[in-house]
């Protein structure tokens, strides 16, 4: 499409929004509770603190304009029924008639909500710098017709994958296996289905997301990037709920089920459909994921060397049984199985002889939990977990030219104990500390029957780690500080590392606030590649742990300071931040160039700004987003010690995005660009050395700048007062932009350079449907 249609088409959507929205004006009708609570934290500057199950399903009339606080919030009590606590000048809290009367409710710290609706519905911002996101109530992005937790959180500044898998996620320049992701409490080594291109977690049970890029939490270890905590829900409802859907690749349901007063069962199963029927989207997911294989790689003409009747498939089943044992103690049961497999076969004629033999790939994450609370008063809140997750990624390859078989096993094992303790001494002063148990276990298996050859390496860390943080929010609502410390001892290396943390939040004008977050972190468990065809070339990464000699324990710092103006719908962001990580590995980094083979420890820092401006109308929400960030390697042995830019190093990214929602109707477009990835390319004179490839300077070129359109619609509708159903729509790539996302050069034994190119996903559609009861 051409400039001038580009913009022909953004004044036309603009034009139909404000039509829309001048139209939307002259309606008076009954509005759901939570729209109205958001036009009256606009119109007199407060703050409403809620559970969802509390204002869900009330409709209402907005109050008049010329009313006071005290007046709208009578109208809104006795048209609900609820109660309308006001604190201060400017915080509300919504409770039931019940959570009134009952001194022993949960205690939880009241975390302000800053900005509801940051982008869109569903996602809200905390004033310590928490971004939230509710999957039932999410609105609609570009690209996406479901609510996909890991492709959502790629909407938010600072957060992208280079390679637009969710398996490869960077946050301000860390590599994925940097996050620590969390499922209901329990961690998880597998993020994603179809080896990344679709996150693993089914966002119809995930009640909430809270994703913290820096001053995380006392309570959370690990992750040096961020923490992608997913929580499913946590509380008896007593209404059965089930819903089941589809789209191209996959199907899947899910079911609230009520048991008892006192007992519920959540379940989810998804499977995909790919090994049934061959749809466009598995088309270009499989272009994607596959290229550059062994499956891609494997077709030699002249021996008659192929690879074909490939089955590939996915499932994940989730359950969730919660019962209350008291109005005092609440017991929680959780288990995951995430499961990818890959079958295909290698075909050939050698003298006359066919010969078939049959190559897998196999990825799963199994996770359990047991969870028990208790409310011992109105001040004191336990919670004790523990938990076993357990990973493994295994691959059988036959090679029929060289009569050669290949055996890679990655597993892990973590049981983790965690006892959580929340103290809250009074309105403004509470304090969370807690004491955690891990034991991990990663093993790494390589077999190869001719020549023999056998390794097999197995590490185990066992760490306790306590942990102390208080926090204050004063009673005007304007100031809120945690600060906190955690300390983990490491028995195996006899270490003890102290980690503080902080969070600032201070509002210096009604609508500006200032922020300022830090912490120190550091994980025993990261990822390496030690061949770039490792797990046939799909899944190159395993799991290791941290030996204290050529692998340390990752550490991480960061500072950062924000400033935020959020008023009449329209917010203004930025953050400033400095970030250094240190004990990373070239083996970490995924190396294809001079370094490839090289085992060297370095480090690498990253300077940058996310910047954030976002309008949100009645019936439109449009953001830009822009992160300038410059992320430098430095390792001693390497390069004369001189810094070169890191492989992650995007030094720019920019999304223009708009969603326009009508009753039912939903429309979303967006655009994404960001500079191109470091590569390095061999010397143009001299090119080959030593029969080896003569590169220039570590990563001192870039590929071309990536450029994508994408753009998703659905529409929801009753079937009955009880059936509700929804259909949509997306294209991701609208334009078939050909991206090349990376980049690399090999030789072969006549010494010809050969540039192997990975791109992007082309032009992808995806339509699903969906029922709800």
């Amino acid at each position: 499409m051409s400039k001038k249609g580009v913009i022909y088409l953004f004044i036309s959507f603009l034009s139909l929004s404000l039509f829309s929205i001048n139209a939307q004006k002259s309606q008076v009708k009954k509005q759901p509770l939570a729209t109205v609570l958001n036009i009256l934290e606009k119109r007199y500057d407060i703050s409403f603190s809620y559970a969802d199950e509390t204002i869900k399903d009330l409709n209402i009339l907005l109050p008049p304009s010329n009313l006071t606080l005290s007046e709208a919030l009578n109208i809104l009590k006795e048209a609900t029924l609820l109660e309308f606590d006001l604190l201060d000048e400017r915080f509300v809290v919504i409770k039931t008639t019940k959570e009134e009367s009952d001194n022993t409710s949960n205690i939880q710290t009241l975390n302000e909500i800053i900005i509801t609706s940051y982008l869109i519905p569903g996602i809200s911002r905390s004033n310590d710098g928490t971004i939230t996101i509710k999957s039932d109530k999410l609105g609609i992005l570009p690209g996406l017709i479901e609510a996909d937790v890991l492709q959502t959180i790629q909407a938010i500044p600072g957060v992208l994958s280079i390679d637009e898998r969710v398996s490869n996620i960077n946050v301000r320049g860390g590599t994925h296996d940097q996050n620590l992701i969390l499922w209901d409490g329990i961690k998880m080594y597998q993020s994603g289905h179809f080896f990344g291109l679709i996150s693993a977690f089914n966002p119809y049970v995930t009640k909430q997301v809270n994703v913290s890029k820096n001053g995380t939490p006392s309570k959370y270890g690990d992750g040096i990037s961020s923490v992608i905590d997913m929580q499913l829900s946590n509380t008896v409802d007593n209404e059965f709920k089930a819903g089941f859907g589809f789209n191209l690749i996959n199907i899947d349901g899910y079911s609230t089920i009520p048991l008892s007063k006192l007992t519920e069962l959540q379940i989810s199963a998804r499977r995909s459909v790919t090994d049934f029927i061959t749809t466009p989207t598995y088309d270009q997911y499989f272009k994607r994921i596959f290229q550059d294989s062994d499956i891609s790689n494997n077709q030699d003409t002249s021996n008659n060397t192929i690879s074909k009747n490939e089955r590939f498939y996915f499932y994940d089943v989730s359950a969730k049984l919660l019962y209350d044992v008291s109005k005092k103690d609440k017991l929680r049961l959780s288990f995951l199985n995430i499961y990818n497999t890959l079958n295909y076969e290698e075909q050939s004629t050698i003298n006359n002889i066919n010969e078939a033999l049959n190559s897998k790939l196999i990825q799963r994450n199994i996770a359990a939990g047991i969870e028990y609370n208790r409310d011992w008063n109105n001040k004191l809140v336990t919670k004790a977990q523990f938990f076993l997750s357990n990973y493994g990624l295994d691959a059988t390859n036959f090679d029929i030219i060289n009569d050669q078989r290949l055996i890679q096993e990655n597993e892990v094992y973590d049981g983790s104990f965690k006892l959580d303790i929340n103290y809250k001494l009074n309105r403004i002063f509470s304090i969370n500390s807690g004491y955690q148990f891990s034991e991990v276990g990663i093993s790494n298996l390589e077999e190869v029957n001719n020549p023999d050859f056998k390794r097999y390496i197995k590490e185990v860390i066992r760490s306790h780690s306590v942990y102390v943080e208080g926090d204050f929010i004063s009673k005007n609502i304007h100031t809120n500080l945690k600060i906190g410390a955690r300390i983990n001892y490491i028995n195996k290396f006899s270490k003890l590392n102290v980690e503080p943390r902080l969070s600032f939040s201070q509002r210096l004008f009604n609508h500006l606030r200032m922020e300022v977050l830090a912490e120190f972190k550091s994980q025993t468990s990261s990822q390496i590649i030690d061949l770039q065809n490792d797990f046939l070339g799909v899944e190159k990464r395993r799991w290791v742990l941290s030996n204290d000699s050529d692998i340390p324990i990752l550490k991480s710092k960061q500072l950062s300071f924000g400033m935020h103006y959020n008023k009449n719908k329209l917010l203004i962001s930025a953050e400033a931040y400095l970030k250094k990580v240190d004990g990373i590995t070239t083996r970490s980094q995924g190396f294809q160039n001079q370094y490839q083979f090289v085992n060297a420890i370095g480090s690498y820092q990253v300077k940058g700004i996310d910047f954030l401006i976002n309008k949100q109308f009645n019936t439109i929400s449009t953001w830009l987003s822009y992160s300038f960030s410059k992320n430098d390697y430095t390792f001693n042995t390497l390069n004369n010690g001189i810094p070169f830019p890191n492989n992650a190093d995007i030094r720019h990214a920019a999304t223009f995005a708009g969603t326009y929602s009508l009753n039912n109707l939903k429309f979303a477009i967006g655009f994404n660009w960001h500079s191109g990835k470091p590569t390095t390319v061999p010397q143009q004179n001299n090119s080959i050395l030593n029969s080896s490839i003569n590169y220039t300077d570590p990563n001192s070129d870039n590929l071309s700048d990536y450029l994508r359109t994408d753009f998703s619609v659905t529409y929801g509708f009753k079937i009955s007062n009880n059936i509700k159903t929804s259909i949509g729509a997306s294209v991701w790539n609208v334009f078939n932009k050909k991206n090349i996302i990376n980049t690399y050069y090999t030789i072969d034994s006549n010494e010809i350079i050969n540039k192997v190119e990975i791109q992007s996903l082309g032009i992808t559609p995806n339509v699903s449907f969906r029922v709800y009861f």
